[in-house]
């Protein structure tokens, strides 16, 4: 596996280390002890996966509050999506920052997202469909979103003439600090 930190922090590309033959690949996706040498010490107890028919389908910014912040491994295991974390955590160096990626089932690159982030993507293709392990369990009563649009974090999103969401993501307020 390639661990590579991105610009911000704690939030890692993770690449499987492919082993070629004629039959294809082989490589890691998981292995706790690469984790813990780059310092991500962390137990997934969920996988969640969400499919979605339309291109320009875009899903998020979600996340729980504290206590109940998820870690996750996200990876795009049909199709192509823009996937975007935002870091929340308030005595982060990269507070309020975002960082958005293409994954898809042709590049298998993973991103981990540490607790305290949002988490979001935009479909790029029909018919994609979104594989992420988690450290804590669906908390209804503590879960929250952030507007797509927000102008606090001004997030480059791929051009759409419609995009296709959840009435609610279009309409959560203003973050405030």
């Amino acid at each position: 596996m390639i661990i590579t930190e991105t610009k911000l922090k704690d939030c890692f590309i993770i690449e499987p280390e492919r082993f070629m033959d004629d039959r294809g690949f082989f490589g890691r996706a998981w292995s706790e002890a690469e984790f813990d040498a780059h310092g991500i010490r962390i137990h997934f107890i969920e996988a969640m996966m969400s499919f979605n028919r339309n291109k320009n389908t875009l899903r998020g910014m979600h996340y729980q509050g504290h206590p109940d912040e998820q870690d996750k491994l996200v990876r795009c295991t049909r199709g192509v999506i823009y996937d975007v974390a935002i870091d929340l955590r308030p005595d982060s160096p990269t507070y309020k920052q975002w960082l958005g990626l293409e994954l898809s089932q042709e590049n298998r690159i993973m991103l981990f997202i540490p607790g305290g982030f949002a988490h979001g993507f935009q479909t790029l293709s029909g018919d994609s469909e979104v594989y992420y392990e988690v450290t804590k369990p669906y908390a209804p009563a503590n879960s929250f979103g952030i507007r797509w649009n927000d102008p606090t974090f001004n997030i480059k999103w791929p051009h759409a003439e419609e995009r296709i969401m959840l009435p609610r993501d279009r309409e959560y307020p203003d973050f405030k600090d």
